[in-house]
């Protein structure tokens, strides 16, 4: 079972510090190690940001900060699990380690989840789209890897 944990918190406009950034590294490499964590990232300041919005039919977009709310998303983690009690116990050791905030836990959706709704040709188009998207991370964390690369040789 994959589920999807959602990190809240009062927003901070601060990088975290290194020992903070040291800590939560140690937790990460021993969630990837165990097999659990398939993916995670933590967010930047909502100014940085917009919330896009649909209602009635009408597109709204606000870009941020987002002042009016109390806790934002501040990152998430992707784990892969036996059950949800596992997942709200990394959930609790993560939150341990990030700080005060709160984190919703939330199983994702399978195909299995859909019954006979999801017909062949549906089932087709969602391999077809999970496979791209999936050369589209490693496309990216290439670039990105790259982009770290030149910025550590022009330091």
């Amino acid at each position: 079972m994959r589920f999807l944990a959602i990190y809240k918190t009062v927003e901070k406009n601060t990088p975290p510090t290194t020992e903070e950034m040291a800590s939560m590294g140690k937790f990460i490499e021993e969630v990837t190690a165990s097999g659990v964590l398939l993916a995670t990232e933590g967010c930047l300041p909502s100014a940085r940001g917009a919330r896009v919005r649909l209602a009635k039919g009408k597109l709204t977009v606000t870009d941020g900060p987002f002042t009016e709310s109390k806790e934002l998303i501040a990152g998430f983690a992707l784990l892969q699990v036996k059950s949800k009690e596992e997942a709200v116990e990394w959930t609790k050791r993560f939150i341990q380690v990030a700080g005060d905030g709160e984190a919703e836990v939330r199983q994702i959706a399978e195909p299995s989840d859909f019954g006979a709704e999801l017909t062949p040709e549906l089932r087709e188009q969602e391999e077809r789209w999970r496979a791209q998207a999936a050369e589209n991370a490693q496309a990216a964390e290439n670039a990105q890897a790259a982009e770290n690369a030149q910025a550590a040789k022009n330091r």
